[in-house]
């Protein structure tokens, strides 16, 4: 008989009985006793009480029994931590045992018991554990790490353990190689900031062999961990592509996604011009489609990260269209993620294929799948524009279907191409006016509508059309009244009334509806057109009639910067959701973004700045070239007296220097000599309407009364108003955070602007950007989440205190040897020593000292920077010559 007969049983008085069977001399009753009492553990019901008497049945050899009672420990240890500790002794002794499932047994359990008196004694035998001649004994240690880590992060800290999972990647069994990873991992995901794993060349070695032999989960630890190693060039990406290829004919998909993962990141750092990447990319293609060939919910995994890689790398896919072209039996979700990687493949190669395809989906009985396939028809028109009448016939032969709703999605779609092509088809506008009683649905309504207004001028009877749909004004949804409201007043300046009194008549007839309505945008826009008209039609239509920008296809891509987190990604949630794992992990606020390695000579390592290395003696850090010969004590009219201490940098301040690496040469000319130039700053558009979904941000920097400033204006050019307004930053070179939330308190209504004045300040996390004054921006608002990136002039970055006083300018000068020395030409600049003196101390570049030498003005300048850098230069200028020369040292860091 089975086991399912501990489940039958509904005697009353079974705990007592339990209790005499627990403690019973025979060790098959007492088997038959803890198997009955899991079984009512298992179905809910309280068997707590029998904890001391399951606890007496750990000393047995028989290993089933033991299994039993390590599941019931661990199921009521947290309720009875008193009791629990009786326990210990039995743990400590199993630890030891000389059976090593037993040991393992015994430490897995220990680790599952969330309890802070037991893991206080857990240590030692843990530490014996992870040291243990058998492999299987040291894998499960290594997890135990990571579950005591979250249990107590100091005491694993304290005990070392750390080190021991470290030193576990250069084991021998491949299995615990992939368990240490696995559990460093899980360790890191709660210190981002901290390099536990330490990935250099010979760890990855290490993991790249151990890849070969473990088991298929192993493998998808050992590949992530693979996936967040930035190689030091590009051959040695090129090394491990070679070694991870194999795993792309795995047989689990999960094991194939997490190679795809790490193939894409490492492809940013090979040549495009080069055979092994064009090689890379035809390998990458067949066990992709090979994914498309499993269960549905394995497909649709697979489509999803698909999707991001089409977007990416479409080269990768181009040549396998017809495996997305939909099957009959295809659920619905696949149909429509397939649907949408056709559209993102099609080009002028494929389109016939692609067009028919749509057409055959058009007739099908599934409603929301022939939609998507109309509007994907519409979506080939824009994308491809040597296909768009090919695109309108075939939408053409859909209206004549007259089936309702083919008919109002074709009409929706036809507005988007007439929004691309304008004055190119408007010869079909008469076949869609034959339809017009037919139309139920806003969107639909709404296209017809502005189809309408937009080419009123070419329709007879685009009065009588319009005014059809004004006798239920008021029972129509808001997009079709907002879209009537403009329609009318484009019919009107296309075909204006000859009086005046004709003109009052017909603005006040027809627009006077939406002044009685409840919607504000509706009745705003409703004074706004009939203000417009009554006083000045002149200037109402240059602002009704102007002309539009041409609408994109790309306007549904995923922001460049989201997609590149994403890719590094694939295999993951976030990947099938494409959002960041932020978005919609709870408390995921630490969590560290993932970036796709930089390309040739520019790779971040992914190591804090501040532990970049040691720092660099003063006088390196704050190198400035010496002056000809002996001209610098009579320049500076200077006692050559002993020298004088040079103010020391902490730690931190050397990192910054690490962090802008090489970048230091150039940026002294740009902040110097640029704003000689440019010292007043227009707004820039950051983020564009169209890819905001109608949220438009422009702004610039400033920097005032010794506070930094980031002053946007938001405009809202949808037709929705905009609330819960918030923004953040990404790590970036100096550390800038705002320092305040985003002062937006009331809702951005459409067409409002409002402007506002952001302080900042440089106290957050730093990561070396390209190039060094790159800021990467979050604003999020009730509709979504947007993405965009703005340099930040560096003069920002000038602080008030950089005048550096003349005896510590001297003494470092001195030092500096003359291989130093950078030299550049500033051409056309008609400015003398003193304008230029003035200007350049408005933005925080002082003059230490000015000396005429030989006919030229020589100013000695320093500046310093919010991280602590101080930057010193030599400018001269020779009257009546425009070009300028500026020297300064080359920082060796």
């Amino acid at each position: 008989m089975t086991d399912s007969k501990y489940f039958t049983t509904n005697k009353k008085g079974e705990i007592f009985e339990l209790k005499a069977e627990l403690n019973n001399e025979k060790k098959e009753k007492r088997k038959e006793a803890v198997k009955k009492v899991i079984a009512a553990m298992t179905v809910g019901k309280d068997v707590s009480s029998l904890f001391p008497d399951v606890v007496n049945c750990m000393q047995t050899d028989n290993l089933e029994l033991k299994k039993l009672v390590y599941l019931y420990l661990m199921n009521y240890a947290k309720s009875q931590p008193d009791m629990a500790i009786m326990a210990v002794n039995s743990f400590v002794k199993d630890c030891e045992d000389p059976n090593p499932l037993i040991r393992a047994l015994a430490v897995r359990t220990m680790g599952c018991i969330r309890v802070d008196k037991i893991t206080e004694y857990l240590c030692e035998p843990l530490r014996k554990c992870l040291k243990d001649e058998d492999p299987y004994v040291r894998k499960t240690a290594a997890v135990c790490v990571a579950k005591l880590h979250d249990i107590n992060a100091q005491m694993v800290e304290d005990q070392g353990f750390l080190d021991s999972l470290r030193d576990l990647i250069a084991d021998s069994n491949p299995m615990v190689v992939a368990n240490a990873v696995a559990a460093l991992s899980e360790i890191s995901e709660s210190h981002p900031n901290s390099n536990l794993l330490d990935l250099n060349p010979q760890n990855i070695n290490k993991l790249l062999t151990a890849l070969n032999e473990c088991t298929e989960w192993g493998q998808i630890f050992i590949l992530d961990c693979l996936s967040n190693y930035n190689p030091k060039d590009e051959r040695e990406a090129q090394s491990i592509c070679e070694r991870v290829t194999p795993r792309l004919s795995h047989a689990n998909s999960a094991v194939v996604l997490s190679a795809v993962k790490v193939l894409m990141k490492f492809l940013e750092l090979l040549p495009k011009e080069s055979d092994y990447y064009n090689t890379l990319l035809k390998k990458l293609s067949p066990p992709l489609v090979t994914l498309l060939s499993g269960e549905p919910e394995v497909q649709y995994v697979a489509l999803r990260n698909i999707n991001l890689i089409v977007q990416k790398r479409p080269e990768i896919l181009k040549q396998e269209i017809k495996v997305f072209f939909v099957k009959y039996n295809d659920p619905i979700y696949v149909k429509l993620e397939k649907l949408d990687i056709m559209i993102r493949l099609a080009s002028q190669a494929n389109i016939a294929q692609v067009l028919a395809e749509l057409k055959e989906y058009a007739t099908e009985v599934d409603v929301d799948f022939v939609r998507k396939a109309v509007r994907a028809i519409g979506r080939c028109a824009i994308k491809v524009e040597q296909s768009a009448e090919r695109c309108v016939s075939t939408l053409l032969d859909l209206i004549q279907t007259k089936v309702n709703y083919v008919v109002q999605e074709a009409i929706v779609v036809i507005r988007d191409i007439f929004r691309k092509y304008p004055n190119k088809y408007e010869s079909i506008i008469a076949t869609l006016c034959e339809n017009l009683d037919s139309l139920d649905e806003p969107d639909a309504r709404a296209a017809m509508i502005w189809i309408v207004g937009e080419y009123a001028e070419r329709i007879d009877n685009a009065d009588e059309l319009l005014e059809s749909f004004l006798e239920g004004f008021h029972d129509e949804s808001t997009q079709v009244q907002l879209t009537l409201l403009t329609a009318i007043v484009k019919l009107f300046l296309k075909k204006p009334s000859e009086t005046q009194e004709e003109t009052h008549t017909y603005t006040h007839t027809n627009i006077s509806p939406s002044f009685d309505s409840d919607n504000p945008d509706l009745r705003d826009r409703g004074y706004i057109y009939w203000r417009l008209l009554s006083t000045d039609p002149v200037t109402a239509k240059e602002v009704v009639l102007s002309e539009k920008p041409l609408i994109s296809e790309e306007t549904d891509l995923i922001e460049p910067t989201l997609l590149d987190e994403l890719i590094c990604h694939i295999g993951s949630l976030a990947s099938v959701y494409h959002k960041p794992p932020n978005a919609f992990v709870e408390g995921s606020h630490g969590i560290h973004r993932k970036h796709l390695p930089i390309q040739h000579g520019s790779i971040d390592t992914g190591e804090s700045p501040v532990s970049a290395g040691p720092a660099a003696p003063i006088e390196q850090a704050q190198s400035v070239i010496p002056s000809q010969g002996d001209l610098l004590g009579d320049l500076l009219n200077l006692d050559l007296g002993p020298p004088v201490n040079v103010p020391q940098q902490s730690s931190m301040q050397m990192g910054a220097v690490d962090l802008l690496g090489g970048g230091l040469d150039s940026l002294v000319t740009v902040c110097m000599f640029i704003f000689l130039y440019l010292l007043s700053l227009f707004p820039q558009i950051w983020l564009p309407a169209v890819k905001a979904k109608g949220l438009e941000i422009s702004g610039t920097f400033s920097r005032r009364q010794g506070q930094m400033y980031m002053d946007m204006t938001f405009t809202n050019k949808a037709l929705q108003h905009m609330t819960d307004f918030a923004i953040q930053f990404n790590k970036n070179s100096f550390g800038v955070i705002p320092t305040t939330p985003l002062p937006i308190h009331t809702p951005l209504m459409p067409s409002q602007s409002i402007e506002v004045s952001l302080p900042l300040n440089t106290i957050g996390p730093v990561m070396k950007m390209d190039p060094l004054n790159n800021l990467q921006v979050a604003v999020k608002n009730n509709i979504d989440v947007f993405y965009f990136s703005g340099l930040i002039p560096l003069n920002i970055f000038f602080v008030e205190d950089g005048k550096m006083e003349r005896q510590v300018f001297l003494a470092t000068w001195k030092d500096i040897p003359n291989e130093n020395e950078l030299q550049y030409q500033i051409k056309e600049c008609h400015l003398n020593a003193d304008t230029v003196s003035g200007k350049l101390q408005n933005d925080n570049i002082y003059t230490i000292a000015k000396r005429n030498v030989e006919g030229q003005d020589m100013l000695y300048q320093s500046l310093k920077l919010t991280n602590g850098i101080w930057i010193l230069a030599e400018l001269r200028i020779q009257p009546g010559n425009p070009n300028y020369t500026v020297k300064h040292p080359r920082l060796s860091l």
